[in-house]
């Protein structure tokens, strides 16, 4: 099949809400392609979405990875007390969490990513010339959002193979895997919009002078 035959196939299954179409759809090269401006329209479209309000730029990812945190320590506290006090044992509590600490973790990439706490070797950095600088911020963003790409085209694959299995949680009877795992393409288009806000202020940084490395600090804001 041409290329545009295989985007409109993909298209079509996504319309059609089967996982059995979804997933045969997405083994195709084409889901390169689709992932690629999907990814970039839902980058930019969250960008927007931060910049009309302020309320979610300073606290989405924060509040997903402190209430999965919270989640996971109730389970666990509750796991301990009901099997040394009890003798009793959810045959849950031990499958959930890692799936709520995947959760976690990765919209907790999408805010450092903001934070810019990633190796950057800001001190080697700050000694170039500042179009230097903005060539290093530069392809920064490039390489995140190639990397996003491959993890939003894998993961979606794999969301797709994981509903169109009936795949559930391990010692539960009816909640699903991919519950979980659309999490990490969703956690990755918003770590795009990140790259696009840092992007977006690194060239009005350049454009009026400013400086255009900065020590990240983790935790900040």
């Amino acid at each position: 099949m041409s290329l545009w035959a295989d985007i409109g196939a993909i298209f079509s299954a996504i319309l059609s809400n089967d996982s059995f179409e979804i997933q045969s759809a997405l083994r195709s090269n084409a889901a390169w392609v689709v992932g690629t401006v999907a990814a970039a329209l839902g980058g930019f479209a969250v960008l927007m979405l931060y910049r009309a309000s302020p309320f979610l730029e300073r606290h989405l990812e924060r509040s997903v990875m402190v209430y999965s945190y919270l989640a996971i320590a109730l389970i666990i506290f509750w796991g301990v007390i009901d099997r040394f006090v009890f003798n009793d044992q959810e045959p849950w509590s031990t499958t959930i969490p890692p799936l709520l600490f995947m959760v976690m973790a990765w919209f907790g990439a999408a805010f450092n990513v903001h934070l810019r706490t990633h190796l950057s070797f800001n001190e080697f950095r700050a000694a170039m010339p500042p179009a230097g600088q903005l060539a290093c911020l530069i392809l920064d963003a490039v390489l995140w959002f190639v990397f996003a790409v491959i993890v939003i085209v894998t993961t979606t694959r794999l969301v797709a193979l994981s509903a169109s299995n009936f795949q559930i949680v391990l010692g539960t009877d009816n909640v699903m895997q991919w519950w979980f795992l659309i999490t990490v393409p969703l956690a990755f288009v918003l770590m795009i919009g990140r790259v696009f806000q840092n992007l977006a202020q690194d060239l009005s940084n350049w454009k009026n002078g400013r400086p255009l490395i900065q020590q990240a600090v983790i935790g900040s804001d």
